[in-house]
C-alpha cells in the first residue's frame, strides 16, 4: 500500500529563513516557482493518500455530492474502539498518515473524512458551516454502523471537533482538540470583509503566496520546514493551474469565512466528553505563542467538571506531527488508549 513518503518531491533548495524581529515570524526565502508542477484535479485524485478512499453520497442544499473518507482497519488485535481524525483548513485527510499508523498499531479502527469542499470530496457552492460538517461526519459513522468514536480534530478540525462533541455527545467517547484555530470570537475584533474581495485574493494565489501561508506553521523554527511541507505546497499550487480553479477558489473562500462566521468558543462549556487540549506550544496562528498558550489554558478550564487535560509541547508549532512525529504522536495515542476498556 502506497505511503505519502513515496510521493514526496525532492526540492533542491537551501531553506535558510530567519525570524522576523518585529513579529517573531519566519520569513520564507524567495525560491523559484517550480516549472514541473502539473495541473491537479480539484478532487485531489493525484494527491498522496496513505490508504484507499471510500465515498458516501449525500444531498446538501439540493445538490447531490459525495464525501470521501478513509476507513483503516486495526493492525493486529482490534481494541473495539474507533478514532475519527478531522483535518485542518489547508489540508485534507491525506496528511494524517503517521497518526493513522500509530493508532492502528494500538488496535484502533481509524476513520478519516475529507470534509465537503476538501480533498477528494465534492466541491459544491453552498453555505458552509461546522454544524453541517459535524452532521456529514456523523453520517459516515452511521453508514458504517459505528455508534461511538473518539474524535480528534487538528487546526480547523479542532473547531469542528468541538462542534461535533456538542451536537453528538452520545457518540463522542473522547475528544482531542489539537492545535486548534478559532480560539477567539474574531467578530468583535474586526468587521466581516465580505466574500468578493477575499475571492479575488484567493483566485490570485501563486506558489509564493501558498508557500508563505504554510510557512506560518514553522514560524517558531524555520528549520522545521521539510519536504513534506514543500510537497503540500506543490499540491495546492497544482490546483491553481487547472481549469476548475475558479470553483475551488470560491469554495476555499467560503470555507475560510466559516472560521469567522461560525465561532465555536461558546461550544466549549457544553462539551461533556473527556477532553485532551493538546499540541505544539509555539504555535503562531493565534498571533504569538504566548497568546496561543493563554487561550489553550482558557479552553481547558472552560470544559465542565474539570474534564479536560492540557498538554503543550515546547519547541513545536502548529503541525507537530509533521514536524516531529516521534515526540508529538505518542502522547496523543496514550490519551486515547486511556479510554480503552
Amino acid at each position: 500500500m502506497m505511503k505519502p513518503s513515496a510521493f514526496l518531491l525532492t526540492i533542491a533548495t537551501a531553506l535558510v529563513p530567519a525570524l522576523a524581529a518585529a513579529q517573531g515570524r519566519a520569513q520564507a526565502p524567495t525560491v523559484p516557482t517550480p516549472t514541473d508542477v502539473k495541473p491537479t484535479s480539484i478532487t485531489c485524485e493525484e494527491c498522496p493518500y496513505p490508504y484507499p478512499t471510500s465515498y458516501l453520497p449525500l444531498t446538501l442544499y439540493g445538490q447531490d455530492v459525495r464525501i470521501a473518507y478513509m476507513d483503516v482497519a486495526p493492525q493486529g488485535t482490534p481494541n473495539g474502539h474507533t478514532v475519527v481524525l478531522l483535518h485542518g483548513n489547508n489540508f485534507a485527510g491525506f496528511y494524517f498518515g503517521v497518526i493513522i499508523d500509530a493508532l492502528r498499531k494500538e488496535g484502533f479502527r481509524v476513520i478519516v473524512p475529507d470534509q465537503i469542499g476538501y480533498g477528494r470530496s465534492s466541491k459544491p457552492i453552498i453555505p458552509y458551516n461546522f454544524t453541517d460538517m459535524a452532521r456529514n461526519t456523523r453520517a459516515i459513522l452511521q453508514s458504517l454502523n459505528i455508534d461511538k468514536a473518539m474524535i480528534v480534530g487538528h487546526s480547523m478540525g479542532g473547531m469542528l471537533a468541538a462542534r461535533f462533541a456538542t451536537q453528538f455527545p452520545g457518540v463522542t467517547e473522547r475528544l482531542v482538540i489539537f492545535n486548534p484555530i478559532g480560539l477567539t470570537d474574531a467578530r468583535f475584533d474586526r468587521p466581516f470583509g465580505g466574500v468578493d474581495e477575499a475571492y479575488k485574493q484567493t483566485l490570485a494565489s501563486t506558489y509564493q503566496t501558498i508557500r508563505a501561508s504554510l510557512m506560518r506553521y514553522v514560524a517558531h523554527n524555520p528549520a522545521a520546514w521539510n519536504n513534506t511541507f514543500e510537497s503540500f505546497t506543490r499540491i495546492r499550487y497544482g490546483w491553481t493551474l487547472g481549469a476548475d480553479w475558479p470553483r475551488l477558489a470560491m469554495v476555499q473562500t467560503l470555507i475560510s469565512n466559516v472560521q469567522y462566521l461560525d465561532p465555536v468558543v461558546y461550544d466549549w462549556a457544553h462539551i461533556k466528553a473527556p477532553t485532551f487540549v493538546y499540541g505544539g506550544a509555539d504555535d503562531f496562528l493565534a498571533g504569538t505563542p504566548a497568546a496561543f498558550q493563554e487561550r489553550m489554558k482558557f479552553l481547558a478550564s472552560t470544559i465542565p467538571n474539570g474534564n479536560a487535560k492540557l498538554e503543550l509541547l515546547p519547541g513545536l508549532g502548529h503541525v507537530p506531527f509533521l514536524e516531529d512525529p516521534g515526540r508529538s504522536v505518542p502522547p496523543l495515542v496514550a490519551y486515547l488508549k486511556e479510554g480503552v476498556k
